[in-house]
């Protein structure tokens, strides 16, 4: 956890982005969305926006990028909307990005993500759920961290799910080389890794007021994320037999508390924890798919996986399926 009580709100479920960010002034203030061109990431978008702030979407397409953008912009009336280009993929989309960002990033929202992906491989070996969903965003952040430092109190919002309560990493076989693959357990550990990574980033950037935070965004069935899985509440049902306690939003809903972290004076000073529903998560409880899993919050862990994803980013020429060099 991020203290020894919780972070709690009077949002909840059903709140939307833009009750979240309602009076909040982000005027001056900078902001990247990954995967900003839809979903939850266009709702976090389109309220960090309306609260004046002004958004970079990072998108892999660009076209899509640019309607987002003027879609943005019309309805919020906030003419600073940009768009980049960002393969998380690619590690030289990702170098490429960070190279061409100068001055102060005071908000960093790591929302873009794949879901149940057959099996692939980036360029690199890597299995693609891993890829993306965390080592293309572990070389953002990192990438970025001279931005978000000189901001003076930023912010880094890591967009988890529910899913991390499945699985582990596996640190013997991150890529898959030698367990046969399975798309929902790839997938639990990208998940799980992107909790890891808030935790450990918390600890070490803490002296440069960086507040790095995860969540679970609740389960949004008319999203992208779903294009590999067909009917996701389907999908879903027949993959996670008990789903007591899951929250069904819309993508407003989802994506409140990613702005919440990224913005809210609510949770000023909060840093390494895990929310959902608008507020910190309290432990897992078996049969109740809630809360956060105690292995996504050990610190251990979490120093072992910044230690190999440091040295996966490094060495592009195959994929380290054990990290037991580095341990």
């Amino acid at each position: 956890m991020s203290g020894t009580q919780r972070a709690t709100t009077a949002f909840g479920a059903h709140t939307t982005a833009a009750e979240v960010v309602s009076g909040v002034d982000l005027s001056g203030r900078r902001a990247i969305v990954t995967g900003g061109a839809s979903g939850i990431g266009m709702a976090t978008a389109r309220a960090l926006a309306s609260a004046n702030a002004e958004v970079t979407l990072a998108v892999r397409d660009v076209e899509a990028g640019r309607r987002a953008a003027e879609d943005i912009m019309g309805s919020t009336g906030n003419k600073p909307v940009l768009i980049a280009p960002l393969d998380l993929a690619e590690p030289a989309s990702v170098t490429a990005f960070v190279r061409g960002w100068s001055g102060p990033l005071h908000i960093l929202v790591n929302n873009a993500g794949i879901m149940a992906t057959p099996l692939m491989r980036n360029r690199c070996g890597w299995e693609m759920q891993f890829a993306v969903n965390h080592l293309g965003h572990f070389a953002l952040a990192t990438g970025l961290r001279g931005a978000l430092a000189s901001a003076g109190g930023a912010r880094v919002v890591s967009v988890s799910s529910v899913g991390h309560i499945n699985g582990d990493v596996v640190f013997d076989d991150i890529h898959f080389q030698h367990r046969a693959y399975d798309p929902w357990q790839a997938y639990s550990q990208s998940k799980t890794a992107n909790i890891l990574f808030a935790v450990a980033a918390a600890a070490r950037w803490s002296t440069d007021r960086i507040a790095v935070n995860a969540l679970n965004p609740g389960r949004i069935p008319d999203t992208n994320l779903a294009r590999h899985v067909g009917d996701l509440a389907s999908a879903l049902a027949s993959s996670e037999p008990d789903s007591t306690g899951v929250s069904w939003k819309n993508a407003e809903q989802g994506a409140a508390t990613s702005v919440l972290l990224a913005a809210s004076p609510l949770v000023e000073g909060v840093s390494g924890g895990y929310f959902e529903d608008c507020n910190e998560a309290g432990p897992h409880q078996p049969g109740i798919r809630r809360g956060v899993a105690d292995y996504a919050l050990d610190p251990d862990a979490a120093a072992r996986l910044w230690r190999v994803s440091i040295e996966t980013l490094a060495d592009r020429s195959a994929p380290r399926g054990s990290a037991e060099s580095s341990a």
